[in-house]
């Protein structure tokens, strides 16, 4: 039989995609001996104070939070060293400098969001989506110098479905990552660690960080591009364009659930056709069929019901 390692974990995560991994480490009964993460921030209308999903649950089992705002300063090395872990384990976290990855005798290990290399970077289930992918998954791998480029662990890989959105693989790779993640420590813990070294191969796909232009929909791409895009933006951060509806101005709008028609048509991109319960948009191919949209200044909703008491023009477009 062979001997067990006696872990002492740091858990380092800050959103609601880390707490499945936080939550497995506690029900299978690892010693966690800290939580790292993000400080409070101002959210909402009132600009509240508001703690992580992380710091929640890790109050709520009353686990050990610290909350560095700067993970190189004296204090807080200070205070990760006498957690005594010999283990660190990252969820969703931020970029470690050197003297914290390397502090635990097993190493500092990362659960990543794609089937590495592929994939590195801040939204990998996202851009997943929005590239049309068919497959994806999670990994484990140890910290090195750059970003997601260390020795792979291991990994598990799942399928996109073609109406999948961005919400519905989120929740799926945070149950496979963290079963993943359990499975990696058991490994360490045996001392049964096998690793192997990122391909340097061409043609890797990134995972950029997504911004408000990166988010925008572009009407005269094809009709899989931005089903895709508008999927992969589902339910957060959400796709957006302009409604021009004959107004002053046009307005930003956000699109939530959408379908696609593939059609010949010679309607103009982003020119928008509607019926009592229904609101097409011509593009290349065939038409998006808009299900769930949100207008300036009001909630998500139905476009069914937005169209019992919102006139569109007959020259109505998106842009």
């Amino acid at each position: 039989m062979t001997n067990k390692r006696d872990l002492r974990i740091v858990f380092m995560g800050t959103p609601d995609f880390a707490v499945a991994t936080l939550k497995a480490l506690i029900d299978n009964d690892y010693k966690v001996v800290g939580v790292l993460t993000a400080p409070d921030r101002p959210a909402g209308r009132g600009q509240k104070l508001r703690a992580s999903a992380v710091k929640e649950f890790a109050l709520e089992h009353k686990l050990n939070i610290l909350q560095p705002t700067n993970l190189k300063s004296e204090t807080f090395l200070e205070e990760l060293k006498a957690l005594k872990a010999n283990l660190q384990i990252i969820v969703a976290f931020r970029m470690l400098p050197k003297v914290v990855w390397q502090m635990p005798e097993y190493g500092t290990f990362n659960l990543h969001a794609s089937l590495l290399p592929q994939y590195r970077g801040a939204a990998p289930i996202h851009w997943a989506i929005i590239n049309g992918e068919t497959k994806t998954g999670v990994t484990t791998f140890f910290i090195d110098e750059k970003i997601d480029t260390g020795a792979i662990i291991k990994s598990a890989d799942t399928e996109i479905g073609p109406a999948t959105t961005v919400g519905d693989l989120h929740d799926e790779l945070m149950a496979i990552g963290s079963e993943l993640v359990i499975t990696t420590v058991k490994q360490i813990e045996t001392n049964a660690i096998t690793t192997t070294i990122q391909p340097q191969t061409d043609g890797l796909k990134t995972a950029y960080k997504l911004n408000r232009d990166n988010c925008k929909i572009d009407w005269t791409q094809p009709i899989d591009t931005i089903y895709n895009k508008i999927r992969g933006l589902n339910p957060f951060p959400t796709a957006w364009c302009y409604l021009d509806n004959d107004e002053k101005k046009p307005v930003s709008v956000k699109l939530y659930g959408v379908e696609k028609q593939i059609e010949n048509h010679k309607h103009a991109n982003g020119i928008i056709i509607t019926t009592k319960d229904e609101l097409r948009v011509a593009c290349q191919g065939g038409y998006i069929n808009i299900l769930e949209i949100q207008l300036p200044g009001k909630r998500k909703m139905e476009v069914k019901s937005l169209l019992n008491g919102f006139n569109f023009s007959e020259s109505a477009k998106l842009l």
